[in-house]
């Protein structure tokens, strides 16, 4: 087996130890811990979906920056070489 592939079933071996022992403790968890847990999880959620809409918004306006921007100058370099031909 290479090196890859010796990596590959470690790391396997190491997230599903780390994943038994997350469900093990879990399953000891008081109903009021689970709830606890629950709800910073689903907070986490929130917030990463309202980062991911500021950035897909960010992201739009620089596009039509850029596209403006591209518009503009192709419009300019038009105007240029039509009064160089003429």
């Amino acid at each position: 087996m290479n090196n890859n592939k010796k990596g590959l079933l470690a790391m396997l071996g190491v997230a599903a130890g780390a994943g038994a022992l997350a469900f093990w403790k879990y399953k000891k968890m008081s109903p009021e811990e689970k709830q606890r847990l629950k709800d910073k999880a689903n907070e986490t959620g929130s917030k990463i979906k309202e980062k991911a809409g500021e950035v897909q918004d960010t992201i739009s306006e620089k596009y039509d920056q850029l596209k403006n921007t591209a518009k503009k100058e192709s419009k300019d370099l038009k105007e240029e070489a039509n009064d160089i031909i003429s």
